[in-house]
């Protein structure tokens, strides 16, 4: 099959998709169940969350763990965001902390025509993944960066890209500073994929990209072998064998009783349960949990 992308090599995608993974680092690592419970879950919430929402325990605790790994994957999705332009001609991507700390620079020595007709040479872009990460302190303060590039050098304009924008969009920025109400035709605000056109020429670029994405993810993770790391987690085989050990009949409430001792491992009540399982069975998932628990809270 022929490469769809002519801004960017199939080649050099595929190395920045791969990129991307490993900067998941340890939020690929499998979770077990300690890992799972590190900051210790709120059962009670789970408890709740799977009633109303009328989920499986599978779901549930998947859905947890999607959420513990997902707090810093933006980090990551950033990057993504950021670097690919290191390989589309015209624009570069500094180095963190340098050249003004701009994410991407965009410079063509023909000109770059801006929507209200001013042409300049160079973009100095802000990049975000959504449109609203930034709060009034945060936009202020890139705004005054922004103000004062324009002052450096009044043949650029500067631009917030933001990956995740209302709508497509390239239009004056307008914002907030020191209280007063302020914008600039050369300070934009930007979606990706109108970044996207503006630096590859092509209108759908972004679109293009998204749809070649799922394919090169996938090869990338299947072809990677022990280069790419794929997470098993065995959470719910250890929950399910803490359940098997509990004193009843009812296999949702012993699920939610092992999901209980997440949390609750030395409470009253609760620690004599624990306390009886792991008598009963040795080197199995609760005894961690509560081995852990007592190194975390010393208890005896």
């Amino acid at each position: 099959m022929s490469w769809e992308l002519s801004f960017i090599s199939e080649k050099d995608f595929t190395n920045h998709v791969k990129d991307t993974i490993d900067k998941y680092g340890e939020k690929l690592e499998s979770f077990d169940i300690v890992r799972f419970n590190k900051n210790i879950v709120d059962p009670i919430k789970m408890i709740f969350d799977k009633t109303v929402y009328q989920t499986s325990w599978d779901e549930i605790v998947g859905n947890e763990i999607f959420r513990q790994r997902d707090k810093s994957n933006n980090n990551d999705i950033g990057y993504f965001h950021q670097r690919i332009f290191q390989y589309i001609n015209n624009c570069h991507v500094p180095d963190n902390g340098t050249e003004g700390g701009w994410d991407v620079i965009f410079q063509v020595p023909e000109g770059i025509t801006l929507p209200e007709g001013d042409i300049v040479h160079t973009v100095y872009v802000e990049m975000k993944n959504k449109h609203n990460t930034m709060n009034s302190a945060a936009a202020g303060k890139t705004y005054i960066k922004m103000q004062s590039q324009l002052l450096d050098d009044d043949d650029c304009a500067c631009f917030l890209v933001e990956a995740i924008a209302k709508k497509s969009q390239n239009i004056k920025w307008a914002t907030t500073v020191d209280g007063k109400s302020v914008s600039h035709k050369k300070i934009r605000r930007v979606s990706l994929d109108q970044f996207y056109a503006l630096v590859t020429g092509q209108e759908d670029a972004f679109y293009k990209m998204c749809m070649v994405l799922p394919k090169v993810i996938e090869k990338v993770v299947n072809e990677g072998g022990e280069d790419v790391k794929v997470p098993h987690d065995s959470v719910m085989s250890e929950l399910r064998r803490i359940a098997e050990e509990m004193d009843t009949d009812d296999e949702n409430l012993a699920m939610a009783l092992a999901v209980y001792l997440l949390g609750f491992s030395t409470y009253n009540g609760f620690s004599k349960v624990a306390g009886n399982v792991v008598d009963d069975v040795d080197e199995n998932a609760l005894k961690r949990i509560y081995e852990y628990a007592k190194r975390i809270v010393n208890i005896r």
